[in-house]
């Protein structure tokens, strides 16, 4: 999936660089952006016990960081959810927890809302 600073659209998978690693989310408007998790950074440690999804705003997901989309192919729109299937998956998780940093990541949860898929190409690259 090639990835680019683009205007943000609803149902479009998002991600920050954050350090070394990218935190993901479902883009819904400005106001709402729904992730597994706060950005994993310092100033957030202490904001939840357990990570769960959340549903938080663009500017508290980006960190001041640029949000990158997905350029998608034409296969990858095909497979697509509709932007409204996206949202309300992605709403329905709100509150889950079982995050787990290789297994059950916001890069899973993200590609879950928008193509159905458990999958994560940060944890690809670690096997």
């Amino acid at each position: 999936m090639k990835w680019t600073v683009r205007e943000l659209k609803k149902g479009d998978m998002i991600r920050v660089k954050l350090g070394n690693v990218y935190h993901y989310g479902v883009f819904l408007s400005e106001e709402e952006v729904v992730a597994f998790g706060y950005p994993p950074l310092p100033e957030f440690q202490n904001k939840q016990e357990e990570v769960s999804v959340l549903s938080t705003d663009i500017d508290v997901f980006a960190c001041g960081c640029p949000v990158e989309a997905p350029l998608y192919t034409l296969k990858e729109k095909l497979a697509k959810n509709s932007p409204d299937k996206t949202e309300k998956l992605a709403r329905s998780r709100i509150g889950e927890t079982g995050y787990n940093l290789i297994h059950n990541n916001c890069e899973h949860f993200a590609y879950e809302a928008v193509f159905n898929k458990h999958y994560s190409e940060q944890e690809e690259t670690v096997r």
